[in-house]
């Protein structure tokens, strides 16, 4: 992240002294210096305004002027929610005032009178680091947007796995990383032998019956050992002496940190596409 010294003569820049004079003499500074951005105003009262409007990268900052002193021009810089960082050099000729400054957000200070290599370094120095400081706070919204850009396509990508799967499939459930179902379409749970009432809280639900315990547990192992397995063979013997064989299919999930956080599966009745 870089900038070159274009990008710091572009920068906007606000003065802001009663007098005259002082705005004259920073302007013609900065002029020279090749700044072509700069504006100034001799009305305290004008800067919050004129900064929620053009955004400066930098105020240049008289301390002591009537009506409004500077003191009270940066506690209404602060309220200023689009701008966390208070772009300011204050310009004193009080020793005693630029601690007081610093301390209520200035990040500079220019003496008065004027040392003109002093104030040239200063406000270069300073714009520098705005500039930096701006260039990683829209780095970091476009890296926020990108992650919520990406987030949302995995979840349209999860959307069609799930669609496509329950469509190639007669039945799909996921479970968590506890084996407790967070999804179910189609005889998955009844399959393995759970009431399938009770995930809907009905304590009534009959366990079904007929299916083959030694296929079952072989499944169960697999799942417990979070081994996926593909077209597994499950069948079970119908009250009434019919059969039903059954293929089913199933992969353990991990988070990004390679964190196991359950599985999810599908399955097909075998003897119904007979």
């Amino acid at each position: 992240m870089r900038l070159t010294e274009s990008d710091i003569l572009n920068a906007s820049i606000l003065i802001v002294d009663d007098q005259e004079s002082n705005i004259s003499l920073l302007e013609q500074l900065l002029s020279e210096a090749g700044y072509t951005r700069v504006a100034s105003t001799m009305n305290p009262q004008e800067v919050c305004a004129l900064h929620r409007k053009n955004r400066y990268d930098l105020i240049l900052l008289d301390l002591q002027m009537p009506g409004m002193d500077g003191f009270k021009v940066m506690e209404g810089l602060k309220t200023n929610d689009a701008d966390s960082y208070l772009p300011v050099i204050v310009l004193t000729a009080q020793p005693g005032h630029k601690l007081r400054a610093l301390q209520a957000g200035a990040k500079d200070f220019i003496s008065k009178p004027f040392d003109l290599v002093e104030a040239r370094t200063r406000i270069h120095n300073m714009l520098e680091v705005r500039l930096l400081y701006k260039k990683l706070e829209n780095y970091s919204h476009v890296l926020e947007q990108a992650v919520q850009e990406r987030t949302a396509e995995l979840r349209e990508s999860e959307a069609r796995y799930r669609s496509l799967t329950e469509l190639a499939s007669d039945w799909y459930w996921e479970q968590d990383e506890n084996g407790s179902f967070t999804k179910v379409s189609g005889p998955v749970l009844e399959m393995l032998g759970i009431q399938v009432d009770a995930l809907a809280g009905n304590s009534g639900g009959v366990k079904a019956t007929g299916w083959n315990e030694t296929e079952r547990e072989v499944l169960q192992a697999r799942i417990a050992a979070r081994q996926p397995f593909l077209d597994f063979l499950f069948s079970r013997v119908n009250a009434d002496g019919s059969q039903q064989q059954f293929r089913v299919s199933g992969e353990p999930m991990f988070n990004q940190s390679s964190r196991f956080i359950g599985y999810r599966g599908i399955g097909v009745e075998q003897t119904a596409k007979k």
